[in-house]
């Protein structure tokens, strides 16, 4: 599953974009698609990619928890 950050995110809107960590295309990710409450700018997702129509799409977004970093960083 790809991990990113959010690079930006308009709460009132509720969309935004992902910066991929191994790919430089932002990926578009909207509220319907995250679980619980709005996504922060700098915070770390993984996530599913499908392609809509206007391109790259974000779905079955979950945030990654600080232990989950770490752990991953020691591998």
């Amino acid at each position: 599953m790809p991990t990113g950050t959010i690079v930006f995110f308009h709460s009132r809107k509720g969309y935004g974009f992902i910066k991929q960590e191994d790919s430089s295309t932002d990926v578009f990710v909207h509220m319907d698609d995250v679980d619980g409450p709005d996504l922060i700018e700098g915070e770390v997702v993984e996530f599913d990619i499908e392609q809509a129509p206007k391109g790259p799409r974000a779905t079955n977004v979950t945030r990654v928890s600080d232990e989950d970093t770490e752990s991953s960083e020691a591998e």
